[in-house]
């Protein structure tokens, strides 16, 4: 399998990133619709990147391409060139569960197992590749909780069923869920959507400590949120990258007026 040398990015903090995810090209379909035309970035190490746009344009889609979720439609199809440490995630070589443990994600609506137990839940993904001794199972259940925030309020109920949380811990709970497989990239598709004001910050907060382990990708139709959370914004519109710099450039003086007009809410 070919491996390219990944490009380098100094960042606004004076630290150099090299560039974990690399897009070229990349086109998607469901059915005969093209829902994704020619987008081409690069994603880069330890930074928070959002996209955003109207409806429609394509921003799902794309967060789904980069660990081939998007191929469990039957009517689903991508071409292009996807590249995750310089290697093509599309190789008949990568096993796209493998790649769906290193590329994690985190939907819209929380989905916990509603049956099952806050412990069970954590371990669930990982459970589908590993064996895990009692003592691992526990030191990983704390660990995850406590990375996202969740350990000092489900500490003493373990047990029970993931359902009886609140939405906000359960979306939290689904964010344990991803990092308990210990991933190096984690997707986030609009992931405070179906929150509350006061469970959307908590779950902006942990995005921003998650920034020093992980790359992070986050969905989301909020621009306020993604002025507040993210390094880099992406523009798309009717399936096209329309722009993509810092965030504080997009938000401030983008390049393109189409960019301009959906950010003042001209439209969209």
């Amino acid at each position: 399998m070919d491996t390219l040398k990944p490009e380098v990015q100094h960042h606004s903090s004076g630290k150099t990133r090299p560039v974990k995810l690399s897009v070229r090209g990349l086109n998607a379909w469901f059915g005969q619709a093209q829902v994704l035309k020619n987008i081409t970035i690069d994603i880069f190490d330890g930074e928070i990147t959002a996209i955003i746009g109207p409806s429609g344009c394509g921003k799902s889609t794309f967060s789904r391409c980069l660990n081939r979720m998007h191929e469990i439609n039957p009517a689903a199809r991508c071409d292009g060139q996807l590249l995750l440490d310089g290697e093509d995630i599309f190789g008949s070589a990568v096993d796209p569960v493998i790649l769906r443990r290193r590329v994690g994600m985190v939907f819209q609506k929380p989905n916990p197992f509603p049956t099952m137990s806050i412990r069970d839940n954590v371990l669930a993904g990982l459970r589908l590749t590993h064996s895990l001794k009692s003592s691992e199972a526990a030191a990983t259940v704390e660990k995850a909780l406590r990375q996202a925030a969740l350990w000092d309020e489900v500490k003493d109920r373990l047990d029970k069923p993931g359902g009886g949380l609140s939405g906000g811990q359960q979306q939290r709970l689904c964010i344990a869920r991803a990092l308990a497989v210990d991933p190096e990239v984690l997707l986030m598709d609009e992931p405070c959507s179906a929150l509350d004001p006061i469970a959307t910050a908590r779950v902006e907060d942990l995005v921003h400590s998650l920034k020093d382990k992980y790359t992070v990708v986050i969905v989301t139709h909020n621009m306020q949120q993604a002025a507040r959370v993210s390094d880099r914004t992406a523009f798309f519109l009717m399936g096209e990258l329309i722009e993509y710099s810092p965030t504080d450039k997009i938000f401030t003086s983008p390049s393109d007026p189409r960019t301009e007009d959906y950010i003042t809410g001209k439209f969209g």
